[in-house]
């Protein structure tokens, strides 16, 4: 399955990818805006590439039923003193 993968400019190191290039449309509104402007990064058959962050079988399921998978910043919990 081909996808494509686009850049939020307004939120660091947070990735959308698309069923159908440029199908913005899929996106809700509000999660549209929040993100946007998107810039395209990449293009990727998700049958034969390994993602870095995200589990393609789940990016394929998010694409199929929605058009849509987001990709957010990894989160990292500090050790405190306990």
């Amino acid at each position: 399955m081909r996808c494509f993968v686009y850049r939020s400019a307004r939120r660091e190191q947070t990735y959308v990818y698309l069923a159908r290039r440029d199908d913005f449309d899929c996106l809700p509104a509000p999660l549209r805006a929040a993100l946007a402007p998107l810039h395209q990064v990449l293009e990727v058959d998700l049958d034969r590439q390994r993602l870095a962050r995200e589990d393609p079988c789940v990016v394929r399921a998010n694409l199929q039923s929605c058009g849509f998978h987001v990709q957010y910043p990894p989160v990292f919990e500090v050790a405190g003193d306990r």
